[in-house]
């Protein structure tokens, strides 16, 4: 007993609420919050989108300037400055392709999110649906609690199976932070 405290404590596994209505309750709560979630990463995509699209107005505009500006240094014979341009007008070329990707990228990852804002969206309408039919089911009698313990048991597989998702996605986005630090590019998938 002295030494009790120096036992590694397992936390508690937490209850399953016995009652059914208590169980979609939950559920739906998850969901709504998942979904903001969602939603959260949506909309700071849509605003890296934006920055991304002001990006790549302004390296087409410098890509002509330089043109213009290589151009008249040609006509100059002035070799140095033109050489000079050139690499410049190179490396705002690669900036712009890289700009692109990246607004490709987020414009397709923003529509996977929205899609999947919307289809949470569904779910949880279908859930509180469903709550309202156990909830009209539970007052007539009690027969029906056993069938509803077989579904919140199989919700509890569903957060388990979303949960594995999103510690897949959740992987596959820390493997694109080191890749970016690594200077690697990301493929799209």
């Amino acid at each position: 007993m002295l030494f009790d405290w120096l036992r590694k404590k397992t936390p508690k596994k937490p209850e399953r609420p016995t009652d059914p209505l208590a169980a979609f309750d939950q559920l739906i709560e998850d969901l709504e919050r998942q979904g903001a979630e969602v939603r959260k990463s949506a909309a700071t995509l849509l605003a890296l989108r934006g920055d991304l699209a002001r990006s790549e107005e302004r390296y087409v505009k410098r890509l002509e300037e330089l043109t213009k500006r290589r151009a008249l240094a040609d006509e100059q014979g002035e070799g140095k400055i033109s050489a000079t341009l050139e690499r410049d007008r190179l490396q705002a070329e690669s900036l712009l392709s890289t700009t692109r990707e990246s607004l490709n990228r987020a414009e397709q990852d923003g529509k996977l999110l929205l899609e999947a804002a919307a289809d949470l969206g569904n779910r949880v309408a279908e859930l509180r649906i469903e709550r309202e039919s156990a909830s009209a089911r539970l007052a007539v009698g009690g027969l029906v609690s056993t069938a509803l313990q077989a579904q919140v048991e199989r919700f509890e597989k569903v957060l388990a199976v979303d949960a594995a998702r999103d510690e897949v996605e959740r992987a596959h986005a820390l493997a694109d932070i080191y890749r970016e630090e690594r200077g690697e590019t990301v493929k799209p998938g």
